[in-house]
């Protein structure tokens, strides 16, 4: 394996295993409103839904969530591996979207598979990165641990029996 193949890993595994043990994230919707109070570790978040679908957009959506844990991450692998290599590529400017409508999918979900099948995703450097690194960052920039785990794809448990609440 290179060095850069090494590093490029390294940087990966740094990402993906920073977190340490796997915690709870925990979620309260008071209802009937769709804002959503998040609690990770000694941060507070919120999410919702925009006014158009009946949220009070007081929040990020789930999806926007979801583009912000690629973009970030994609980020950060990309800053740890361009100071592993002493590169000054100044800010790293991650832009994300999706390419189709959420409200599609929510009012598909019940008889469709749904999903985000396209994020479409902008890099760009600040700093003086020459034509090779740009294309060593870009193939970084694909190992990612979040957009690695899309990638191969999730699949969500419950603990305990079907239908039951944390620890039933």
């Amino acid at each position: 394996m290179t060095e850069d193949a090494q590093d490029a890993e390294a940087a990966s595994r740094a990402v993906a295993s920073a977190d340490g043990e796997a915690r709870w994230i925990t979620v309260r919707n008071a209802g009937p409103a769709f804002h959503t109070e998040i609690a990770v570790r000694d941060h507070r978040l919120a999410a919702d839904e925009p006014t158009a679908v009946g949220g009070a957009d007081t929040g990020p959506t789930p999806y926007d969530f979801l583009l912000f844990a690629i973009a970030s991450c994609t980020a950060i692998t990309l800053r740890m591996y361009a100071n592993r290599k002493g590169w000054p590529v100044g800010d790293i400017l991650v832009d994300v979207r999706r390419t189709r409508s959420h409200e599609v999918d929510a009012e598909w979900s019940d008889r469709a598979k749904v999903g985000l099948y396209t994020v479409e995703e902008r890099i760009d450097f600040r700093g003086p990165v020459s034509v090779e690194q740009r294309a060593r960052l870009m193939t970084i920039a694909d190992r990612c641990p979040v957009k690695r785990t899309l990638e191969n794809g999730v699949r969500v448990v419950r603990p305990g029996r079907d239908g039951g609440g944390i620890g039933t």
